[in-house]
């Protein structure tokens, strides 16, 4: 998965091909994406079997088999997801990579439906709370980048940073603010910024 990232590659078209049995050089249909991508998001939330049926409308022994299949392609995926709940057993909380934690009083519960959603939450955790932190560490340094220029940060949506932007600022701002998002913090993976413009946020999208 790392040298998918490394190397550029569409992470949700080669997840299709591998659990898929696609060879590396064959098309990905928008579906067999999609149901990869469902994937992908689905096992940071802990998703099982019936949850994977319900939201790509496969049938429940076809959600068993792409989830067994994407942690033998990805076998460090699955041994997380098993590390970071024995980790959350063991400590009572999870957390992200700014070390903020969250604990998780029912990680221990003898109730099924109170640990289930405990260890689903541990498992996500460090993924969006790390994506949380990246975020608000990027708009810190894109705030002192544009300590000298008119360009103003607006607004954070999610994982988007969204400028005013001066007109004779723009040919700037558009390699000013990838490299400085970028460079947010260092990962085993590069963290890949792109940016849009227009005369409004639904123009820019």
């Amino acid at each position: 998965m790392q040298a998918a990232f490394k190397s550029g590659e569409d992470i949700h078209a080669e997840t299709a091909r591998r659990i898929f049995g696609l060879a590396s050089n064959d098309d990905v249909t928008s579906n067999l994406r999609r149901q990869a991508k469902a994937v992908n998001f689905g096992i940071v939330y802990g998703i099982s079997d019936y949850g994977l049926a319900n939201n790509t409308g496969i049938t429940r022994k076809q959600a068993h088999e792409f989830i067994d299949r994407y942690f033998e392609e990805y076998p460090g995926v699955k041994k997380y997801t098993e590390d970071v709940v024995k980790f959350a057993r063991e400590h009572g909380y999870v957390e992200t990579i700014a070390h903020r934690r969250r604990y998780l009083p029912d990680i221990n519960s003898k109730s099924f439906n109170l640990r289930s959603f405990a260890e689903r939450t541990a498992m996500n955790t460090p993924i969006q709370g790390s994506a949380a932190d990246i975020i608000k560490i990027a708009m810190i340094k894109m705030d002192e980048a544009l300590k000298n220029m008119d360009t103003r940060m607006l607004l954070q949506v999610h994982d988007e940073l969204i400028f005013e932007v001066p007109e004779e600022e723009l040919a700037e701002i558009k390699t000013l603010i990838p490299k400085v998002m970028d460079e947010a913090i260092d990962l085993a993976v590069p963290l890949k910024v792109e940016s849009h413009y227009g005369q409004t946020w639904y123009e820019a999208k």
